[in-house]
């Protein structure tokens, strides 16, 4: 019989597997955007006070090269670790697709980053130690090292969207999935908020400073640099819509109306920010700076990262892995097989070779543990299971259904493939009924 390349299944309770990893790569990714823009940041700050012999320039980019060490390089480094942990316990199959197709992308983009690494430190130590025009250099190749990683990157993370062609299918090359539709566009967005963010954090440090000339000119600066990176995130957010693949359009239909209302209130809340440290620059104390550096990650980031997640769904990579790891269509370039056939030809319980033998086939006695286990292999990526679950609770959405409505509607939506965000999976009816009948009990319990 054929068997499906399934992994052992990891689910965090309360919240649910996919969301563990969101929330560690959020942390990061503010962390990192902030390390590349701070690069763009450095090129300039260091080829002002190069040109204009500024040496006052220098004790601010020492300070801010102090606290990207600490923020950007720690925070970053422990929550990287932290994203390859949970991303490989949640979605393993995902992770093995982006590896199996990018090992030499990403062996490059690690060089890249220790280059990063070791230019960070060399840029804040060598800082009035050596020549001003060979630390202009240094400077200058930090930024390129900067944003080689992250076009290395941004190609890998584009590809988790989509190809962008059907040739990938076929070739299954690596320019084929790196060179999507998305790739330019999303780097560009990236690079624009990464400018914005490394005006954030400059903010945070002009505002320490004592002198209170070199204070106002910063923070102005600062200001405009904000704009400038803002305008270009928003500039190209609209391009890359225009790029997404068919299913990530419909659910954004769906999300359009709270989306748009909450973009023109942050873009308000920014503009005016950024207004002040502009035009009444002494406004911007440290703490006021600090609260705003929180305000635009929890309430910019944050949704922007779980914006560009739930679009891709129903996949989680390529729109060829499902986010529940079956491969939900043929990659002949890579020898993939479509597991939704074969699911619906032998059965998942059958087909997983995960599934405890005393559980492959389906009883009185263990219909509730095989539901169990099904509901938790096909829901569990995006739906928290328990009725108190922080997101996407799946009992809710069957709360006054019986068992036969339940499972009408899963036949209905889950093995047609009907709703186009959902994950296609054709069971056979047993054990469509083991998983409404498991469904059903658990919201009888909390009633």
């Amino acid at each position: 019989m054929e068997q499906i390349g399934m992994f052992p299944l990891f689910y965090f309770p309360e919240i649910g597997s996919a969301w563990i990893m969101g929330i560690t790569g959020t942390i990061h990714i503010l962390a990192s955007h902030t390390s590349v823009g701070a690069a763009l940041l450095f090129a300039f700050l260091a080829h002002k006070a190069y040109k204009e012999n500024r040496n006052d320039l220098y004790e601010y980019m020492k300070k801010y090269g102090m606290f990207l060490l600490i923020f950007s390089y720690v925070v970053g480094s422990i929550t990287g670790p932290g994203i390859w942990y949970t991303a490989t316990a949640a979605s393993p199959r995902g992770i093995s697709a982006l590896i199996h197709n990018f090992v030499w992308v990403w062996a490059t983009e690690w060089v890249f980053f220790v280059f990063e690494v070791v230019g960070v430190f060399a840029l804040v130590y060598f800082i009035n130690k050596i020549d001003k025009k060979t630390h202009l250099k240094l400077t200058y190749a930090f930024a390129l090292a900067s944003v080689g990683t992250l076009f290395l990157i941004i190609g890998i993370i584009s590809f988790m969207m989509w190809p962008g062609n059907d040739a990938f299918y076929q070739t299954g090359s690596v320019s084929d999935a790196f060179f999507g539709l998305t790739t330019f566009p999303h780097l560009f967005l990236r690079i624009g908020f990464m400018i914005m963010m490394s005006g954030v954090i400059g903010l945070i440090i002009a505002s320490a400073l004592g002198n209170k000339e070199l204070r106002i000119e910063l923070t102005k600066k600062m200001g405009i640099i904000s704009f400038i990176g803002g305008f270009i995130t928003l500039v190209c957010f609209m391009w890359y819509m225009t790029t997404l693949p068919d299913n990530a359009k419909l659910l954004l239909e769906i999300y359009m109306a709270d989306m748009i209302m909450n973009k023109a209130i942050l873009i308000i809340v920014f503009s005016l920010y950024f207004a002040l440290a502009i035009f009444k620059p002494l406004i911007i104390n440290k703490p006021f700076s600090i609260t705003m550096l929180f305000i635009i990650a929890i309430f910019g980031l944050w949704p922007g990262e779980k914006l560009r997640e739930s679009i891709r769904k129903p996949y989680v990579v390529g729109q060829y892995v499902y986010s529940n790891q079956i491969m939900g269509r043929e990659v002949p370039g890579k020898n993939i097989k479509n597991e939704v056939e074969i699911i619906a030809k032998h059965g998942l319980l059958k087909t997983n070779i995960w599934i405890p033998q005393r559980l492959k086939t389906i009883t009185e006695e263990n219909k509730l543990e095989v539901g169990e286990i099904l509901t938790k292999i096909a829901c569990s990526n995006c739906h928290s299971l328990e009725k108190t679950g922080k997101f996407r609770p799946l009992l809710d959405k069957f709360v006054g259904q019986d068992k036969d409505m339940i499972k009408s509607f899963l036949q209905y939506s889950l093995a047609t493939g009907a709703i186009s965000y959902m994950p296609r999976i054709d069971l056979p009816d047993e054990e469509f009924d083991a998983i409404a009948t498991w469904i059903a009990a658990q919201n009888s319990k909390e009633n």
